[in-house]
């Protein structure tokens, strides 16, 4: 078992080096630093000399990936890959481009903005979601699993956008339970992130509703629900009991993909409410063309997913002794 998390934990490695050459790739081979000035600084008017002050200031005038001119160690330390690329393993991000605010810092406190919203979002919403399903699953072919499933198409047809302006506008403007925008901490928190939080599970239990659906549907169908009906136990236990929990790997694998979004949060969601938060922060950072910050983004979205993985595989061996079997093999 341990040796299973040690290789999983490995296996994360190279991969994190993989997205580390890519993203530097992206962002420097593809898109290069004067490139980069330029758009910052504005494509007229401009002379290379302001091009090359603002790539000194920014440490963006290094060699990418060999210091000719520097000696010892500082041939390699002196070089943008080092400064831009390496420091992201170390979670070491700089500074912006635009306005050279540490984007570490402002990492960890817009973070939890994005909690705040994220959390009870994908808390409740896995809840709701596998639990009307069991209850469609559970009524199958009759009219509340066919009403069940039209109104779930029907909520997953709807763009989150209009989820949004509706609930602004309903619960905001016309109703004003809650405040349109904005945000605050402490208690005062809880009227701002009450109503994304509502849109957010209402805009994800149609597909929801179908996926979990469909895995509980296949379950029933299989040999050991049968075995356990010939022995006279009730649909509910079988559904509820049995079904439920060997139905848990795709559950898992599905609760996964939601990992990065719990700190990165939804872009769209905290953009429409002025949420302070990583989402919002990215944006800001596109529109600004400060590709420090969306560089620092991406890396840490991709070790977040990384994460997930690696927490998605341990939780297999608690769920599945097939696989805590072939582990312990291993």
């Amino acid at each position: 078992m341990i040796t299973y998390m040690i290789r999983r934990t490995l296996y994360a490695i190279p991969i994190l080096i993989g997205v580390n050459l890519i993203v530097f790739f992206l962002f420097f081979i593809v898109n290069s630093p004067d490139q980069m000035a330029r758009r910052i600084l504005g494509e007229k008017n401009i002379t290379q000399e302001d091009v090359d002050n603002w790539k000194k200031q920014n440490n963006y005038h290094l060699p990418l990936w060999f210091n000719a001119e520097a000696s010892g160690t500082a041939s390699l330390t002196e070089t943008t890959f080092f400064q831009k690329s390496v420091k992201l393993f170390f979670f070491d991000f700089g500074t912006s481009d635009a306005n050279n605010i540490d984007i570490t810092s402002q990492i960890s406190q817009r973070m939890w903005a994005s909690l705040a919203i994220a959390l009870p979002t994908f808390l409740v919403g896995v809840l709701v979601n596998i639990t009307v399903s069991m209850i469609v699953a559970y009524y199958r072919a009759t009219y509340v699993d066919f009403w069940g499933t039209i109104l779930a198409v029907i909520l997953m047809s709807v763009s989150t956008l209009f989820y949004i302006i509706g609930g602004q506008w309903v619960f905001g403007k016309i109703l004003r339970l809650f405040p349109i925008s904005g945000y605050d901490s402490g208690v005062d928190m809880l009227k701002f992130v009450i109503l994304p939080v509502v849109i957010g599970i209402i805009g994800g239990v149609g597909g929801g509703i179908r996926f979990y659906r469909t895995i509980f549907l296949e379950e029933v169908n299989r040999d050991y629900v049968r075995t356990a009906r010939a022995k006279g136990l009730s649909e509910a236990v079988i559904l509820f009991k049995h079904a439920l929990k060997n139905a848990m790997i795709p559950i898992l694998t599905n609760v996964v993909l939601v990992i990065p979004l719990l700190f990165m949060g939804s872009l769209v969601m905290e953009a429409f409410f002025a949420i302070p938060g990583l989402g919002s922060f990215t944006i800001e950072a596109i529109h600004a063309q400060d590709f420090a910050i969306v560089r620092s983004m991406v890396y840490l979205s991709s070790v977040l997913y990384i994460i997930g993985l690696l927490l998605t595989d341990i939780s297999y061996t608690l769920v599945d002794p097939r696989v805590r079997l072939g582990a312990s093999a291993s």
